[in-house]
């Protein structure tokens, strides 16, 4: 039986390590101070910028002339990336960071115009968010208690058990998040003077420095109260909600939100590669099927377009439907 050969692997997009460059450094250090975007976003932008330098320097034996460059010049490197056969997600993000590079350059009188305008990227496959359930998430919101507890009827055994400030932590993270539907990024970066206790309101700093107040739950503020009791000395005002651990008073890092996460996953019989994100998706979606309008969600998730909401709505058609057949007379 003859075997059988796999077809040659796509070329995947040039990453090279490229000279450095000063505009690119200007543009990220211009992220990082005055649009204050996350950690991700710069390095997303950082190594979109560097992948389109390299592919100029290979294709054109040169580094890029930003001051130069033509719609053409992007035409073909977009043709370049179809060849690779790069997903449409990861095209439009380089479109887009090159795209914020030269308005950047723009206001800064570099270039005269941009060439970016008019060229057609390929549209995004519409994709439904993936969510926990009612019973998941409360299945998972239960994980760190069980272990809570555990680690308690360990000690009796074992003097040397792990501390639990960090699992009361993360139920106060993890009721957070679902109270309030947080980017891992806004739930990172709140301070406890971001907390109004008796207005049961806390102000996040969403995308583009962009402030908003959000209702949140009293068994989320329960946690956070719970989870300070057992820090040897509340947060300040200008203090991190969510600390790295007992003796280590800045704030907690989004990675390791991200491991503790898939650890719960995992205990509560769940899909350990669910990212944090999920449940916000979650928090949208239980919000639309118990009834609250599309307009109310998008504010509370931050969300600048309304388009961007509207992909809960197809997670909601069941209940639509459900509805329709209980009320209608001619269902």
């Amino acid at each position: 039986m003859k075997p059988v050969h796999s077809p040659p692997a796509a070329p995947a997009p040039v990453t090279a390590p490229s000279p450095p460059d000063e505009h690119i450094a200007a543009f990220l250090t211009h992220l990082r101070s005055e649009r204050t975007a996350s950690a991700y976003t710069t390095r997303n932008y950082e190594h979109a910028l560097r992948d389109f330098t390299a592919w100029h320097q290979e294709s054109r034996d040169t580094a890029p002339d930003w001051t130069l460059l033509e719609r053409d010049d992007f035409r073909s490197y977009l043709r370049f990336l179809g060849r690779t056969k790069l997903g449409r997600a990861p095209i439009r993000l380089r479109f887009s960071a090159l795209k914020s590079f030269y308005k950047f350059l723009l206001r800064r009188g570099v270039v005269a115009s941009l060439p970016l305008k008019n060229i057609a990227l390929p549209k995004l496959e519409q994709r439904l968010p993936k969510f926990l359930t009612v019973p998941q998430m409360a299945a998972l919101l239960r994980a760190p208690l069980d272990e809570l507890a555990a680690t308690r009827a360990a000690r009796e055994t074992q003097p040397a058990a792990v501390d639990d400030t960090v699992f009361l932590r993360d139920v106060a993270i993890l009721e957070t998040i679902y109270s309030c539907g947080l980017r891992i990024s806004e739930l990172a970066g709140m301070r406890a003077g971001d907390l109004n206790w008796p207005e049961q309101l806390v102000r996040v700093l969403g995308k583009g420095r962009k402030e908003r107040q959000l209702p949140i739950g009293v068994p989320a503020l329960n946690a956070i109260r719970s989870y300070w009791k057992s820090l040897p000395t509340p947060p300040g005002l200008a203090d991190a909600v969510f600390q790295a651990g007992r003796d280590k008073p800045h704030a907690v890092s989004p990675r390791v939100i991200q491991l503790r996460l898939k650890r719960y996953l995992a205990a509560a019989g769940l899909d350990p590669n669910l990212t944090p994100h999920k449940l916000r998706h979650s928090y949208a979606t239980h919000l639309l099927n118990a009834g609250a309008d599309l307009r109310s969600v998008q504010e509370l998730l931050g969300h600048a377009h309304l388009q961007t909401t509207q992909v809960y709505t197809h997670l909601t058609t069941g209940r639509l439907k459900a509805i329709y057949d209980k009320a209608h007379p001619r269902a």
